[in-house]
């Protein structure tokens, strides 16, 4: 897999998913090591509408023989005529320790807002067992079982509106590798409420890399979500991204 540090550009649609996949940003390393990237993006453009943009991203992984822990903070504001159209923000940790060469145990949290979904707050707490199901040069297979605490407070905008449940998160993810440019990397989210199927969200992100040079590549990505019972009805059941860029690693 590809592990990049700087965007060359990119092309993005609609909207963004609420469960961040952090497969795609656990770095495999032999030997304890500190790796990470971050970024700041600023922009105010007046032309017959005002535009202001801000971005930050970072992620941040230690990583030994027996014990990772991930850290990765998203915060996106776009705003036109004082008007969002995008106002999220997620900080999310994570803490795997190894059992056995194939069961690593996971406890993560994570927080997180987005204005225009109207989720003031979002807290989550979980812990699982992760399972390596295969794994060779082709390809890599990983599946997690967690169970999880959800605090979900909905903005002013609607009143009484302060969820405490206890969910499911079962995940699926997968690297592919079928030639020396090519790599495919997905991972799956179903979370359901224990107490209520019915209430239940699913998720996925699927990453398609094609090398042109040694550290040079193009990437794919698509992102889905789908909640059964959003924070209202004004906000739909179904949101997805598609993001095209070109990809230097070094």
């Amino acid at each position: 897999m590809l592990r990049f540090l700087f965007v060359l550009f990119f092309i993005t649609s609609i909207a963004n998913a609420q469960v961040i996949n952090v497969e795609t940003l656990r770095k495999p390393t032999d030997s304890t090591k500190w790796t990470g990237a971050t970024s700041l993006n600023l922009s105010l453009i007046k032309n017959t509408n005002d535009i202001f943009k801000i971005e930050n991203k970072a992620h941040i992984q230690y990583k030994d023989s027996s014990n990772l822990w991930l850290f990765v903070n998203d915060i996106n504001l776009q705003k036109i005529e004082g008007n969002s159209l995008v106002n999220r923000g997620t900080q999310h940790l994570r803490y795997n320790r190894k059992l056995t060469k194939s069961i690593k145990w996971e406890v993560f949290t994570q927080a997180q807002y987005d204005a225009v979904s109207n989720i003031d707050l979002r807290f989550l707490l979980g812990t699982g067992p992760r399972f390596k199901l295969s794994e060779n040069d082709k390809y890599k297979f990983y599946l997690g079982t967690l169970i999880m605490y959800e605090h979900e407070k909905a903005s002013d905008e609607i009143t009484d509106r302060l969820q405490e449940d206890i969910r499911g998160s079962i995940y699926l993810s997968f690297s592919l590798y079928p030639t020396e440019t090519l790599s495919i990397i997905s991972t799956s989210y179903f979370q359901p409420k224990i107490d209520a199927l019915k209430d239940h969200r699913l998720s996925s992100n699927t990453s398609v890399l094609l090398k042109i040079f040694d550290d040079l590549a193009f990437k794919t990505t698509f992102n889905y979500f789908f909640d059964a019972f959003p924070v209202s009805s004004s906000i739909p059941k179904t949101q997805y991204e598609l993001t095209n860029g070109l990809l230097y690693t070094f």
